[in-house]
C-alpha cells in the first residue's frame, strides 16, 4: 500500500494501534475539505504496531483532546514536504470542554457552564473542577 506524502500539513504518528479511528472522530476530521488518510495496524519497531493519520492541511488541533486518547502521539507538522516541528504531548493540568461530565446533576450539565476536568495523578486520571465526578 502507498500512501503519498503530504506537501503542506500534520502527522500523528504513534497512535496506539487501534485508536486511530477515536482520534478521527474526536477531532471531527471528517468535517474537513482536503485529504485524511488513517493507516491501521501499520508495522512498527517501538510498539509493534501502530495508527498513523496524515491531514493534508495546516489546520488547528487541539493538542489536549489527542493528549487524553493516547498520550504517546507525536504531531508532526509538515511544511513544502518536510518536517519543520515535532511535538511531544503531556497531559494538561486542566481540560476544558474536552471531557463532559457523567454527573447530570452536577452543575456544568444543568447551567451554561464549561466543563474543566483536572489531571489528579500521572496515570491520566481526570476529575471534574465541580463535583470531583471521575472522567471516564
Amino acid at each position: 500500500m502507498k500512501i503519498d506524502e503530504i506537501e503542506n500539513g500534520i502527522v500523528f504518528d504513534h497512535i496506539t494501534a487501534g485508536k486511530g479511528m477515536s482520534v478521527y472522530n474526536a477531532l471531527r476530521l471528517d468535517k474537513l475539505d482536503c485529504q485524511v488518510a488513517i493507516i491501521q495496524n501499520a508495522k512498527s519497531e517501538k510498539m509493534i504496531a501502530k495508527d498513523i493519520i496524515k491531514i493534508n492541511a495546516l489546520i488547528d488541533i487541539n493538542l489536549d483532546v489527542l493528549c487524553y486518547i493516547d498520550k504517546n502521539i507525536t504531531v508532526n507538522i509538515i511544511k513544502n514536504g518536510v518536517s519543520v516541528e515535532k511535538k511531544s504531548l503531556s497531559l494538561p493540568k486542566t481540560m476544558t470542554n474536552v471531557i463532559r461530565c457523567s454527573n447530570p446533576r452536577c452543575i456544568c450539565n444543568n447551567e451554561d457552564i464549561d466543563h474543566v476536568f483536572t489531571l489528579v495523578d500521572e496515570k491520566g486520571t481526570y476529575r471534574c473542577l465541580y463535583c470531583e465526578t471521575k472522567a471516564k
